[in-house]
């Protein structure tokens, strides 16, 4: 019983960060003064997990944690701030 309450914890869990990284993806695009598209959401996405996880759910701290991080950005999230001017 513990272990599949725990799976579910975990599935929700999972659910529950997938959706606050597309809500933070939309708000960075807003906060970076234009409309991201689906393309700049989808390069940063995994840059987001890998290095600034830990200040997910908020926006501004993700976007000051992937700056500060800029030099281990990929090349596709890199040329989305490259874009923003940030």
């Amino acid at each position: 019983m513990k272990a599949r309450f725990l799976r579910c914890a975990g599935v929700r869990s999972r659910a529950r960060r997938a959706s606050t990284v597309g809500l933070f993806l939309t708000l960075f695009a807003s906060a970076a003064n234009a409309q991201g598209t689906q393309e700049q959401r989808r390069a940063c996405t995994p840059d987001v997990y890998r290095l600034c996880a830990g200040e997910i759910p908020n926006v501004r701290a993700i976007t000051a944690c992937l700056r500060r991080k800029r030099a281990s950005l990929s090349e596709a999230c890199r040329s989305v701030f490259d874009q923003a001017g940030g």
